[in-house]
């Protein structure tokens, strides 16, 4: 379910029964996998790929950009694995990949890749412990 308003662009995919709430910005090309849901005011840049099953908080703001303006050849991809899942506010660098079943804690900067299975925040985030 797609809640209005939302701004999702023609080229972005998105899997079956994806949940997408209010105010959410999907830019070109992005790609998010099967029962996974964004919370309202998230922004999801092209470069961005998320699985299946992910939890992405409200007001979660993916970037591409490291070193804004730059040229779309130097945009960085970020991926987010199956079932992970992404706390309220955070920011996620780009080139950065968070790892299958990982949590990011609310208000979190990530700057770099999270493992699969640990649970990471802060400003930057760093890991607190095994999931």
């Amino acid at each position: 379910m797609i809640y209005q308003p939302s701004n999702i662009y023609a080229t972005a995919q998105l899997g079956k029964d994806v949940n997408v709430a209010a105010f959410v910005e999907i830019g070109n090309n992005v790609t998010i996998g099967a029962r996974t849901r964004i919370g309202a005011f998230s922004f999801i840049p092209e470069g961005v790929t998320i699985g299946r099953d992910v939890f992405i908080g409200p007001h979660v703001c993916f970037t591409n950009d490291r070193y804004p303006p730059a040229k779309r050849e130097a945009w960085e991809l970020t991926q987010v694995m199956d079932g992970a899942a992404i706390g309220a506010g955070c920011v996620i660098l780009p080139g950065t990949t968070i790892g299958s079943r990982a949590i990011v804690g609310a208000g979190s900067v990530v700057t770099k890749s999270v493992p699969a299975g640990e649970i990471w925040c802060g400003n930057p985030a760093k890991f607190l412990r095994l999931r």
